[in-house]
């Protein structure tokens, strides 16, 4: 029997019931939730469930100046935590590449290991408004390719948008996709899969004519017909005045304070990684993830090892007569066999 509490009421109805004025001594009433199994979902949308987030809502928060909030996600567990703590926007970033699956970079991503990333985050995220990353070879060639990939992105992946980088020369693509009704979230500045062209993962916009390609890039992305775009690793002051010459948002990440809103690796902000990994500079760590993991995880194996765990309080009961009953059987099975 599995039974969530989504409130008291609605747990009291589902309950079964006893013929005694209580229940019996084994039967404990939820907290969270009481399962028979051994294992259980990692639940339901938040108690206060707020309204979905949509291209909408994203625009009328551009309107009001209020800035849009943005983060990674590429599992189950990380788009929960994240929609529940009301994030505007979830991305299902291709930097899973290195946070989750362990590569060198964001090439080595392939388009069927992100969009089963993308389910796995579209299952968590029921407020939030969910954005897959293109990885790189999925659009490219043609815009005729790219608009394939990004309805795998939307009817596979099951987001509600799509993200790919470039600028001037990605116009046409983009101009593709969202005709076809499938909303673009455009990427300029330092570009993560190009770093190879780039010379490496540097500060795009730091010359006069590397800012004006900056602000060609984003008009250009802007008339194709994106809702917002990221700015990525871009002077403060560069992003500022880029986003003031637009109508959409824009989404900074190591852009400053003066862009529409803001994005983060979930991975980096929270500090689940060990000591010593090099970090960008635009990064805040917000938590440390990886001490308080090793931590738990030392003492249960310290506790596994002294057999402090488990507990009587973690095993299931069962009645003195039955267990003598067994034990008379072993017994007799035991006397049999010699």
């Amino acid at each position: 029997m599995n039974i969530v509490q989504t409130s008291s009421s609605r747990v009291a109805r589902a309950l079964p019931r006893f013929p005694t004025s209580s229940p019996p001594s084994h039967i404990r009433l939820p907290v969270a939730q009481v399962r028979w199994s051994s294992h259980s979902p990692l639940g339901a949308a938040p108690a206060h469930a707020r309204k979905p987030v949509t291209i909408n809502t994203l625009q009328s928060l551009y309107r009001k100046n209020e800035p849009i909030t943005m983060i990674t996600a590429h599992d189950f567990p990380s788009a929960h935590v994240a929609d529940h703590a009301g994030m505007d926007m979830v991305l299902v970033g291709d930097s899973l590449a290195m946070v989750a699956l362990g590569m060198e970079d964001t090439s080595e991503v392939l388009m069927e290991e992100m969009l089963l990333h993308c389910r796995s985050v579209a299952r968590a995220t029921k407020g939030a408004f969910t954005v897959g990353d293109l990885p790189m070879g999925a659009y490219e060639i043609a815009p005729e390719q790219a608009l394939e990939s990004a309805i795998r992105m939307i009817k596979e992946g099951r987001v509600k948008s799509v993200k790919l980088e470039g600028g001037k020369e990605m116009a046409p693509t983009i101009s593709k996709i969202t005709t076809a009704g499938i909303p673009v979230l455009g990427h300029v500045g330092l570009t993560p899969q190009r770093q190879n062209s780039l010379g490496g993962f540097r500060v795009q916009g730091k010359s006069t004519a590397s800012a004006m390609k900056l602000l060609e890039d984003a008009l250009a992305v802007q008339e194709a017909g994106a809702y917002a775009m990221v700015l990525e690793a871009v002077p403060a002051e560069v992003a500022a005045l880029v986003t003031k010459e637009l109508s959409i948002p824009t989404i900074g990440i190591g852009a400053g304070n003066g862009c529409s809103g803001q994005v983060l690796v979930q991975v980096d902000m929270l500090g689940h990684f060990p000591p010593g990994r090099f970090l960008p500079k635009f990064v805040k760590q917000y938590g440390n993830v990886w001490e308080e993991s090793l931590r738990a995880i030392s003492q249960y194996g310290a506790e596994v090892k002294t057999r402090a765990y488990p507990a009587p309080e973690h095993t299931y009961p069962m009645s003195k007569e039955v267990l003598s009953d067994f034990e008379r059987l072993i017994e007799k099975k035991r006397a049999g066999s010699e």
